[in-house]
């Protein structure tokens, strides 16, 4: 009604009003159409997002850190709480992976549109030809656990080791062996952390972060969706990305989820990354068969 006056009168202060209280609605609607869609019990946690490097080399443990600076902003801006559990340096530049703690309600519901392989296509900069090259690096995340959720754990299936921690989850960090490495012995799972100075609270974290990668095992066999969890586990290399950066010849970067595109690079790298985690939960949505 307010629109049609404002039209009729030709009033364009009110019409601009109405637009933008339009625009404003359009967002909220959104917003809760999205949460509606994190409905597991699990996507109000916390999450923990590893980046591993892949193919490439120095280029792609440059990308693998290239990453993390998006996705520590893109957490700002959704204002999640963030820390880094553990970094491993790469041997020239960048990290050869890294684990990080995200703090806040939905983070995990949120951050899990991110796991996979992110593949990046650029002139590199370690290249004195100044050729195109191509690089891959891996994205997972978890719930992370909470005391009220029960994962046994039992002793005799852990290995755990102790090192001096390095980089930069570890530059404040005293010198004496204070890291923390833990083996899951029946599944292969191995995490570490260096983030404290006391091992003791080193060896907790890593135990909450094992238990939180559990936890999501445990979640997806509840579901009998566990064969999800290891197509995503694909080989870090070329034809298993689930998003493509270019960054020449062109600049674009494309969802090959949901086909979703986008021009500004810059501005997608520097965390704005809510197109395409909002385009991916929809497309998951729509998949769903009513009874699930």
């Amino acid at each position: 009604m307010l629109f049609e006056l404002a039209a009729e009168a030709r009033d364009e202060k009110t019409f601009e009003e109405v637009k933008s209280g339009l625009q404003r609605l359009a967002e909220v609607v959104r917003a809760a159409e999205i949460r509606r869609m994190l409905g597991r019990d699990e996507d109000r946690l916390n999450a923990i997002l590893t980046i591993h490097a892949g193919a490439g080399g120095t280029e792609a443990q440059d990308w693998a850190e290239i990453l993390l600076r998006m996705y520590l902003r893109w957490a700002e801006k959704r204002g999640f709480k963030t820390q880094i559990l553990d970094f491993q340096p790469g041997e020239e530049a960048g990290l050869k992976s890294v684990t990080v703690e995200m703090e806040g309600e939905y983070a995990f519901g949120y951050a899990k549109a991110e796991s996979g392989i992110h593949r990046l296509v650029r002139i590199s900069p370690f290249d004195a030809a100044a050729r195109r090259h191509t690089s891959f690096a891996s994205v997972f995340v978890y719930p992370e656990v909470g005391d009220e959720i029960v994962v046994d754990i039992d002793e005799k299936d852990l290995r755990i080791d102790t090192y001096r921690s390095s980089g930069k989850g570890g530059q404040h960090v005293n010198k004496t062996d204070s890291a923390v490495r833990i083996t899951h012995l029946p599944t292969g799972i191995v995490v570490q952390c260096q983030n404290e100075r006391s091992q003791h609270k080193n060896k907790a974290m890593a135990m909450k972060v094992l238990r939180s990668r559990l936890y999501e095992i445990k979640l997806q066999e509840q579901s009998a969706k566990i064969d999800e969890l290891n197509k995503t586990k694909k080989d870090i290399a070329w034809g298993s990305q689930i998003r493509s950066y270019v960054l020449h010849p062109y600049k674009l970067i494309k969802d090959h989820r949901t086909n979703l595109e986008v021009g500004n690079v810059q501005r997608v790298l520097d965390g704005d990354l809510d197109d395409f985690i909002e385009a991916y939960l929809l497309s998951v949505e729509q998949t769903r068969t009513p009874d699930r």
